[in-house]
């Protein structure tokens, strides 16, 4: 398989001499083109500075990342925000949707932003719409969508673009139960029908069952990883065991 991320002796520190704090300390992974990966880990772990960090977001004080063979950290900054904009996919809790724009237009912005043909565009749309079930809500507002809706008109936004890999932090944590069991099987289909590259920040097990492989991230660095082989029931139940291995359980009767 394609790696479409390599991390090699990532450290991230934050202040000066005796109030420095280290987040990350010498972290190495890979994933491969196509994989579902879960991060998860106690309050305070360094979850989302690992994804932070992983995605152009802020730096690294140490290490390497590389973006399908590309260093990101030997990039400018202009370059940067090209590659981030063109290359890479976000969906964050707050969805970050434009409320004077519909959703269609939403969802369009960042291929606008390109001026890629209207045609490509329209194709790209379609296809988007259908892999996350809102092909009826392209001419209504955000104001007048569910949660849930949003949150997948977000993933749609974040997939129009055909990136290398989406990055996604807690992306069910303002949803209910259903919304987010919807949300994940729209996911899911991402990645199955799409090939799509997935890394998901989450504290719920029920949220990382759907993923294909989970590392666990303790005290800033990895502490174990658990590979998806049987039903997501008994993936899920040994995320609920390595949570309690590591602490910072989540819910644990989803099933």
């Amino acid at each position: 398989m394609k790696k479409i991320l390599e991390v090699n002796h990532l450290s991230k520190s934050y202040g000066y001499r005796s109030n420095k704090v280290q987040v990350l300390n010498n972290i190495s992974f890979s994933v491969d083109q196509g994989e579902f990966v879960g991060i998860m880990g106690p309050s305070g772990a360094g979850k989302s500075t690992l994804l932070n960090t992983i995605s152009t977001i802020t730096l690294p004080t140490t290490g390497t990342v590389r973006i399908d063979n590309q260093d990101i950290l030997k990039m400018r900054d202009n370059q940067i925000s090209d590659f981030r904009r063109k290359e890479l996919g976000f969906i964050f809790q707050n969805f970050n949707l434009m409320e004077t724009l519909n959703v269609k237009d939403n969802i369009l912005l960042p291929l606008a932003v390109d001026r890629m043909p209207i045609a490509e565009m329209e194709e790209r749309l379609t296809h988007v719409a259908n892999v996350l079930g809102i092909e009826q809500l392209l001419t209504t507002y955000p104001s007048m969508i569910s949660v849930g809706q949003k949150q997948r008109v977000a993933a749609a936004r974040a997939l129009v673009t055909k990136p290398k890999i989406i990055f996604a932090d807690e992306p069910t944590g303002s949803l209910d139960s259903k919304s987010a069991a919807e949300l994940l099987q729209y996911m899911t289909n991402m990645n199955v029908q799409d090939d799509a590259t997935i890394m998901m920040v989450t504290h719920d097990p029920y949220t990382a069952s759907y993923c294909n492989r989970i590392l666990f991230i303790k005290d800033g660095v990895i502490f174990s990883e658990v590979v998806r082989q049987g039903s997501r029931r008994d993936f899920f139940n040994q995320v609920i065991d390595m949570q309690a291995t590591i602490g910072g359980g989540g819910r644990a009767n989803d099933f």
